[in-house]
């Protein structure tokens, strides 16, 4: 469940990854901030949401896209990813997940999916 109050440490570390985004990030960043003015839908980049910093966030749809880089095949780094989720879910989100495999390779039909998520929540 989404706490009442603002979690100091999350804060604190989505300044330090908006500085350090990765070049998937960066790259879905700068087509996901033309949502704006394209669809007049507002995209955060590196947002605290309770405990956890989402890679992006819609509020307005209650929809968080994550780049997962190499790291994320790790097992123990699935299992956090699953408990975020989970978290998340709990909070009223839902995610979207794509790895920089993925971005690089198939970005057309990435953006296509959030498009069709957001069409669809909205």
């Amino acid at each position: 469940m989404a706490p009442s109050r603002v979690d100091r440490p999350a804060i604190n570390r989505a300044r330090k990854l908006r500085r350090a985004m990765t070049g998937g990030e960066k790259k879905l960043w700068s087509k996901l901030k033309e949502f704006r003015t394209a669809y007049g839908i507002h995209v955060r980049k590196q947002v605290p949401i309770g405990p956890y910093v989402a890679d992006f966030a819609i509020h307005a749809s209650r929809l968080i896209i994550e780049v997962d880089g190499e790291r994320h095949e790790d097992v123990e780094q699935k299992a956090h990813d699953l408990k975020r989720d989970a978290w998340f879910a709990e909070a009223g989100y839902r995610t979207l997940r794509f790895s920089t495999g993925t971005l690089a390779e198939h970005f057309d039909g990435c953006i296509e999916t959030i498009i069709k998520e957001l069409g669809a929540i909205q």
